[in-house]
């Protein structure tokens, strides 16, 4: 599934062995498989070769979106195609007299084996789709080479085979910029700038996000996609559940005001036009839409998390963050109707079950006041106090804003969460109870601990 030259990965296999792929690269997969991979590879349960196995696939969709995804005002396309020159997968293929020319006679050998070209073809008895064949151990003792020097020398490789790579005629991009899934991007990459501590996601996602304030949210209303103004397409519900979700994580990694004000704003816009005020829940389209069919409201999960569960959990968060009860309530009656699909078919419903568990244990927030030059030494304090809880939480179960000092008009509890002292202060609160304020950063790991002391990790 993972194009081990260029990064990302394909939309699905073909065949039971799980090698060949149909070669699309979708944005939305590989969206929320970034997420997936930043969260293994910082996890506290992962060994070695699962850390670095899925730290390099995490990587890898980085670099893809960066070099093939990104518009030129930082936004992401759609896709990639499966075929290029009328064939299907060409662009990924491999011979031997291709990877020789290549890589000549010193390197072959070891690409031979590295990547599955010591056996059969693998695509249709003709040619390679890479795969990951043998372990760097392994090759390191058939090659009598020190793991190290194999993975120097694969590196090395890779990319003097993706150089040989992009000569050939590239797979059609689909050049639409549909928020929804943009989002999903800009999720990953800000849960990805946190986890790996990597400033390049942080640009990547504030860059997107700010192109899409100019490009999509318009007049107060979101669209669903950045075209002309013909073209132009009412947001729907995704749209605006998955864009606040976006904001919540961008505000993590760094604070900004306006973007605060935008997800209120949001958030507003997604109850005064979605919410089902007779049962709960929320639409996925509103009148303006004029869908030939009634209205759909639904609760299961689809090739993308359901519009549904992130709003409640987008809600949940923002709710608690500035302690505005009218999102929580609205929250708390979706789950009630819910209620009926998490009975009947609880595993179709991921995304509304975790928004279940987070309704009865609310996410721990913290909220740091300090200047500008005291965030470094919270930050590290925040990584280091959320390490020391993982053997009960999640490595993504805490929401961590740090505000600067010298932010005004903030609203509802934010604007009380002032800093004390010289040092800055830190506000841990579980849903609406919180801990007394911490006033060093060496306190926080005590004062976390403590919060998620009824926490378990989700099952």
């Amino acid at each position: 599934m993972q194009d081990h030259l260029g990064g990302g990965f394909f939309r699905y296999c073909v065949d039971a062995n799980w090698t060949i792929p149909h070669f699309e690269k979708m944005l939305y997969d590989n969206a929320q498989l970034l997420s997936v991979y930043a969260h293994a590879a910082t996890s506290a349960n992962a060994d070695s070769n699962l850390r670095d196995t899925c730290t390099i696939a995490a990587h890898g969709i980085v670099d893809w979106l960066a070099r093939d995804m990104t518009a030129p005002d930082g936004a992401f396309f759609s896709s990639l195609d499966a075929d290029s020159e009328h064939e299907e997968g060409k662009y990924y293929l491999w011979t031997h007299d291709e990877l020789r020319a290549v890589l000549g006679d010193a390197d072959f050998p070891l690409a031979e084996a590295a990547f599955g070209l010591d056996g059969p073809p693998n695509f249709e008895n003709r040619a390679w789709h890479l795969l990951r064949a043998v372990p760097v151990d392994a090759l390191a003792g058939h090659f009598k080479q020190a793991p190290q020097e194999i993975t120097t020398r694969l590196t090395t490789i890779r990319q003097c085979m993706l150089d040989a790579r992009t000569t050939r005629v590239s797979p059609a991009r689909d050049d639409k910029i549909l928020i929804a899934w943009n989002a999903l991007v800009i999720s990953g990459l800000a849960r990805s700038a946190r986890l790996f501590d990597e400033p390049r996601c942080a640009d990547m996602a504030r860059r997107a996000l700010a192109a899409l304030r100019e490009s999509a949210w318009i007049g107060g209303a979101l669209f669903a996609n950045v075209a002309a103004p013909a073209a132009r397409i009412p947001g729907f519900l995704d749209d605006h559940a998955f864009l606040l979700d976006a904001l919540l994580e961008t505000m993590q990694v760094e604070f900004e005001a306006g973007n605060l004000d935008w997800a209120i704003a949001l958030a507003d816009a997604l109850c005064d036009k979605f919410l089902d005020r007779e049962s709960g829940g929320f639409w996925f389209s509103t009148p303006e839409h004029a869908t030939p069919l009634a209205r759909g409201r639904n609760w299961s999960d689809d090739a993308t998390p359901n519009g549904n569960g992130i709003a409640i959990r987008a809600l949940l968060r923002l709710g608690h963050l500035i302690g505005d009860t009218r999102y929580l309530d609205v929250a708390e009656r979706a789950l009630r109707a819910a209620s009926g699909a998490l009975r009947q078919y609880p595993d179709a419903c991921a995304s509304v079950l975790r928004a279940l568990d987070e309704f009865e244990r609310p996410r721990p927030q913290v909220v740091v006041r300090c200047s500008q030059a005291q965030q470094a030494e919270w930050r590290v304090a925040l990584r280091e106090a959320a390490s020391e809880t993982i053997s009960t939480l999640d490595s993504d179960a805490i929401d961590a804003f740090i505000v600067p000092a010298g932010c005004s008009a903030l609203p509802g509890m934010l604007a009380a969460r002032e800093p004390r002292g010289d040092n800055g202060t830190a506000y841990v609160c579980t849903g609406l109870t919180c801990q007394p304020p911490v006033t060093t950063p060496a306190e926080l790991a005590d004062t976390l601990r403590t919060a998620t002391s009824g926490q378990r990790r989700p099952s």
